[in-house]
């Protein structure tokens, strides 16, 4: 995590303006959260608390969604204009919407399934005064349904930043661009790509 923050080390001021770096810093972000995360986890004291439980799911997905699906939205945002030789993007701001309905979807899917296990394994560890369970399984399920609208939200806001990659992507593709777009000045990508011998 500290070899990928540093990689930026004097070049901060890109995350203004190139919302692929700001992609792929986040990216860094989830990953450094989520190995941090599963060494907590596996303290005998939060596993029988997490264990089995929506907390796992959620701890599974920051790194799945927010760690190796930016990486992966980066590095195609990066190779489709070079792979198609187009000298930029079709839309940057569509990478910006792409970034933050995303963000906001992972952010509500993982918080969810984080407050919705810690929960559901306070409610599995509650006994009676007779030493019976307190709840039943089906009440835990019933308690959980608010965190699971807000997990599926999330979800959803993260297929539509998906479907908008894909938009843009395919237009860059096509080779259109996008008239009237701020664009902030880079060197044309063709030039970092070899010539055809």
């Amino acid at each position: 995590m500290i070899n990928g923050l540093m990689t930026l080390s004097g070049a901060w001021d890109k995350l203004r303006t190139d919302p692929v770096m700001r992609m792929l810093v986040v990216s860094v972000a989830f990953y450094g959260m989520s190995t941090f995360e599963g060494p907590v986890m596996s303290i005998r004291a939060v596993n029988s608390l997490s264990h089995y439980t929506d907390w796992t799911i959620g701890h599974v997905h920051s790194g799945a969604l927010g760690w190796v699906a930016y990486v992966s939205f980066g590095a195609m945002y990066c190779l489709v204009p070079w792979v198609w030789k187009r000298k930029r993007l079709y839309s940057n701001d569509l990478v910006e919407w792409h970034f933050w309905i995303s963000t906001i979807g992972i952010v509500f899917y993982i918080t969810s399934m984080w407050v919705s296990g810690i929960m559901q394994g306070l409610m599995w560890r509650a006994y009676n005064s007779f030493g019976f369970l307190e709840y039943s399984f089906v009440e835990t399920v019933e308690a959980m349904h608010p965190y699971y609208i807000i997990r599926a939200t999330g979800g959803l806001l993260f297929l539509i930043g998906a479907l908008i990659m894909a938009y843009n992507l395919w237009r860059t593709a096509r080779g259109d661009v996008r008239k009237g777009e701020s664009v902030p000045d880079m060197a044309p990508l063709t030039s970092a790509i070899p010539a055809a011998s």
